[in-house]
């Protein structure tokens, strides 16, 4: 990604504030509603006894901090730290965005959901692709960064569900 491909792909959002505000808002809501689905799917696993409680505790916690020291090793450098852009996504952090650990969170947590419910799971995965492309748009991950935390997280899943 060049800073004139990200200016012209924010450039629509860019023109009409109100889509800005739309996309940091859309972020939030979703983010939000992957942090939350998360722990009263927990919650309800505990409650019924359920043997998966473990694995969809489990597997999203192990990965989480495997990817989490991965990415503090890598420590590649943001969109906004790299190019000349103006961010749509105000953030500080500099480093640490290969790969995307809110994409990767929210991958790896909708495996957890289709390993109880395909729906919720499918679901949750169109919402973690939608958050890829906005955190891509907002100007904190390059594309690379958003698929590989996509990826990864899939992977994750794959193996804490379906191998263990």
């Amino acid at each position: 990604m060049t800073a004139q491909q990200y200016e012209a792909w924010t450039r629509p959002l860019r023109k009409h504030p109100s889509l800005t505000k739309a996309v940091l808002c859309i972020n939030k809501v979703l983010t939000a509603l992957v942090y939350i689905a998360y722990p009263l799917l927990l919650l309800v696993l505990l409650l019924q006894n359920d043997a998966r409680f473990l694995s969809v505790f489990l597997t999203p916690a192990i990965s989480f901090v495997l990817v989490s020291v991965f990415r503090s090793r890598v420590n590649a450098p943001r969109p906004y730290e790299q190019l000349d852009i103006q961010p749509l996504i105000h953030k500080d952090t500099r480093g640490h965005s290969f790969p995307s650990r809110h994409v990767f969170s929210s991958a790896v947590i909708s495996c957890a959901f289709l390993s109880i419910s395909s729906v919720l799971g499918i679901a949750l995965l169109v919402i973690t692709a939608l958050l890829a492309v906005i955190r891509v748009l907002g100007g904190v991950h390059f594309p690379r960064d958003v698929i590989a935390g996509f990826c990864i997280g899939l992977l994750a899943g794959w193996i804490g569900f379906v191998l263990l």
